[in-house]
């Protein structure tokens, strides 16, 4: 069922272990019915390819505005024609970014100048998680209108047990469904 056809989804991929999941989640955005364009941010970039995005989605993987035609204006268009923009996983230091309204790649510009609503799907260690600076970026960003999805409990990456896990990428996509269908 393409609960999502006709909806466009960015999905901006920040700079964590969990990167990797972010291509389970955009091939079951398309399942799902979205078209889907990953912009990764630079630290993405260090745990996985804009490849493996452009061969899911079918559409070139973006990773910095100014490697574009001249003229070209990505962070605009993306912007005006999402549905929704989707960050996952948002670490500790996207989340930061945002919340003192950085516009310093692809992904933050995006979010900045978007009026599409901003999902922001947290993964990092739990002591990063629960942080006094994450929780004032958290509430700030809340603050901004932007919903989370997660984090969870769960195995982190460094063998620990803890909150700060990105939610599996079927509930994480199920949520947003559910978040973006129509109010009855």
């Amino acid at each position: 069922m393409a609960v999502l056809s006709g909806k466009t989804i960015v999905l901006g991929v920040s700079g964590s272990v969990a990167a990797y999941k972010a291509a389970e989640i955009a091939r079951r955005l398309i399942e799902a019915g979205a078209q889907v364009t990953a912009v990764l941010t630079a630290g993405a970039q260090r745990f996985i390819t804009p490849l493996t995005f452009t061969a899911i989605t079918g559409r070139p993987a973006l990773t910095d505005a100014f490697s574009l035609p001249e003229g070209a204006m990505p962070h605009l268009e993306l912007a005006k024609g999402a549905t929704a923009v989707l960050v996952a996983p948002a670490s500790a230091n996207i989340l930061a970014r945002l919340s003192g309204g950085q516009a310093d790649d692809l992904l933050t510009s995006i979010c900045l100048v978007t009026r599409a609503p901003v999902f922001l799907a947290p993964a990092m260690h739990e002591p990063m998680w629960t942080n006094p600076a994450t929780r004032r970026n958290v509430e700030t960003l809340k603050g901004f209108g932007h919903r989370f999805l997660g984090p969870e409990t769960g195995a982190l990456a460094s063998g620990d047990q803890g909150l700060g896990r990105l939610l599996e990428t079927g509930t994480l996509v199920e949520e947003l469904v559910r978040a973006l269908a129509p109010q009855r």
